[in-house]
């Protein structure tokens, strides 16, 4: 299987109301220090509505970015119930899905 398609298999994982960062995503793969690559690899996505690439965000809590902009991704993860302040996740570590 190549590197894209595990990435997105194991996305699929992460639940609606739940994020990640690419950090969290890279070594869930086995890619140490994988962040940019995992950033590459969303921003590619074939299917974003099904493989749910606005549910990556930064370590820092920051959104970050999307193909179709950081207003859809704001507004597509506020439709599932997470809060955001700034462009940052409200109460991060109790969004966050763990690999």
């Amino acid at each position: 299987m190549n590197l894209d398609k595990k990435v997105y298999r194991k996305l699929l994982e992460v639940p609606k109301g739940k994020i990640t960062t690419y950090g969290e995503l890279a070594k869930a793969v086995g890619l140490k220090n994988g962040q940019r690559i995992i950033g590459r690899i969303m921003n590619k996505n074939p299917y974003p509505v099904i493989i749910p690439c606005h549910r990556v965000i930064k370590s820092d809590g920051k959104i970050g970015g999307y193909a179709y902009g950081g207003d859809v991704k704001s507004n597509m993860l506020a439709k599932e119930g997470i809060t955001i302040d700034n462009g940052k996740i409200v109460d991060l570590e109790n969004m966050m899905h763990r690999f």
